[in-house]
């Protein structure tokens, strides 16, 4: 790379940093102003990803469709797109996106609100079957001030929720104005070229990294940890030359649940694995996935199709499908053993308050390390919420917040530990938990040991991977969280 592109790259990924810092910053929710639960890119006017924050990998990863999805309505520059449709280029409802026009292509944001509407507070009921239990569905639409009375009115504490949005707004002001700055400093000419290029750049890295790996088909399988029983993954990667086909033929159908997705999130997945044991310092660019095709049955569970109910999906159907892939690339060459698989999914409200966290595990053992302990794995990449802000803020007590000690599974090198996390509500609320590896516990690699599965309970009592239930004052909810496999005998 020329100094001149390095230094253009390295202003665009600054803009897409400094646009999730105003997002953070000027946000009402714990969800997202302590956990970050938000991403921030930047496109170019052909709709494909520049440069982006280093945020979330499964909202990052799906963020393409959604430009794609407003490019389509002709967007004008001042004009903000908002979307939540998973069929439409979202991938589950609580993460709201807006696109607007910059002087050289797009800015988006992703966030997920604490509460979006629908049956249960918090939006994430563990039993939906349709959309619409889920919460209000958004097609593009130009957001202004009557937009936005109009959906927070649908939405359980619509303040919180209009001021998560202005924040929203407010990076993508920041995005307008800096971009343009950086033409008027550079030039927009030069400034596109740059853009073409850093893609350009990032595919022939990803070209060459893939032209390294051995040339075949590899399959693999895993499950999915349904409320009527398991749900078959089954993926076949093919390596030829310097492209990868990744292919989910024989995958379960889409079933009456919410652990459906958009093929959308299925490809972040893909891309995520692939960049990850390619090229992981590879700057973050489209042009990294191009050489990646990504390919399911119309109708199953990781190419869902509408009404079908989405609210797992992304979150650990995503991490799924991160599971298995890596497990066929395994077959190829060395890769890490099985974090915790899931993002362990909690909410708590009422129509006063609704709080949403995931919490992290154990990560897989690697072939030369450790699995670090207490981290989010995989597809989430969130902070923890600070004991002393959730409780400030909601009618909740942390009791327990430690290390699940001796939870990572054995090996020549150990998987990390799991988390337990205790806490109690101080009003009556209502519950909702998605969680996975409950029951089938994450895998060690070349002989290394299983970590521990994951327990959920309420009062002492276990409870099943995926509830939504009615809590009374004084409940005490327990999530330990799965450990990361071993690796090595």
């Amino acid at each position: 790379m020329t100094i001149e592109l390095q230094i253009i790259g390295s202003l665009l990924r600054a803009v897409a940093e400094e646009m999730g810092a105003v997002l953070v910053r000027s946000a009402f929710s714990a969800n997202i102003k302590e956990r970050r639960d938000c991403s921030t890119a930047l496109f170019d006017e052909h709709g494909r990803m520049i440069a982006q924050a280093e945020h979330i990998p499964v909202h990052l990863g799906a963020m393409p469709d959604a430009v794609a999805a407003v490019k389509q309505h002709d967007p004008k520059p001042g004009e903000v797109w908002a979307l939540n449709d998973p069929y439409a280029g979202g991938t589950h409802l609580p993460d709201i996106t807006l696109v607007s026009r910059t002087e050289v292509g797009f800015s988006v944001t992703r966030a997920h609100h604490a509460d979006v509407g629908g049956r249960e507070p918090g939006s994430m009921p563990a039993d939906s079957r349709t959309l619409t239990e889920e919460g209000v569905v958004i097609p593009p639409t130009r957001l202004d001030d009557e937009v936005i009375t109009a959906l927070v009115a649908q939405m359980r504490n619509p303040e919180e929720r209009r001021g998560d949005l202005r924040a929203q707004l407010a990076a993508h002001r920041l995005a307008e104005q800096r971009v343009a700055e950086l033409c008027a400093r550079r030039g927009r000419d030069r400034v596109v070229a740059a853009m073409d290029e850093l893609y350009a750049y990032s595919e022939r890295s990803m070209r060459a990294g893939i032209s390294a790996l051995p040339n075949g088909r590899y399959e693999a399988r895993d499950v999915l940890e349904a409320l009527d029983g398991d749900l078959e993954l089954r993926v076949t990667v093919t390596i030829a030359g310097d492209a990868v086909e990744i292919d989910f033929a024989a995958t379960a159908p889409q079933h009456e649940g919410n652990l459906n997705c958009p093929l959308s999130v299925a490809r972040s997945a893909c891309f995520y694995v692939v960049r990850v044991l390619v090229d992981p310092d590879l700057p973050a660019s489209g042009g990294a996935f191009a050489p990646v095709t990504v390919t399911a049955p119309e109708g199953c569970l990781v190419n869902a199709r509408p009404p079908a109910a989405v609210a797992a999906g992304n979150v650990e159907t995503s991490s799924r499908i991160v599971d298995v892939v890596m497990r066929a690339f395994g077959k190829a060459i060395d890769v890490p053993a099985q974090g915790q698989g899931t993002m362990n999914n909690v909410t708590f409200g009422n129509e006063r308050f609704t709080y949403y966290e995931t919490i992290g595990g154990g990560q897989g053992a690697c072939p030369d390390a450790d699995g670090p302990s207490g981290v989010h794995v995989a597809m989430s990449n969130t902070l923890s919420t600070p004991v002393e802000a959730l409780e400030l803020q909601y009618p909740l007590r942390v009791e327990r917040y430690g290390l699940r000690l001796g939870s990572g599974g054995a090996g020549k090198h150990r998987g990390g530990d799991g988390v337990v996390r205790k806490l109690r509500v101080l009003e009556d609320c209502r519950l909702s938990i998605i969680s996975e590896r409950r029951t089938h516990a994450p895998q060690g690699e070349r002989g290394g040991e299983p970590g521990a599965q994951g327990r959920n309970a309420l009062n002492g009592e276990p409870l099943p991977a995926k509830v939504t239930r009615a809590l009374a004052a004084g409940d005490v909810v327990t999530i330990e969280t799965p450990g990361g496999g071993g690796h090595g005998r």
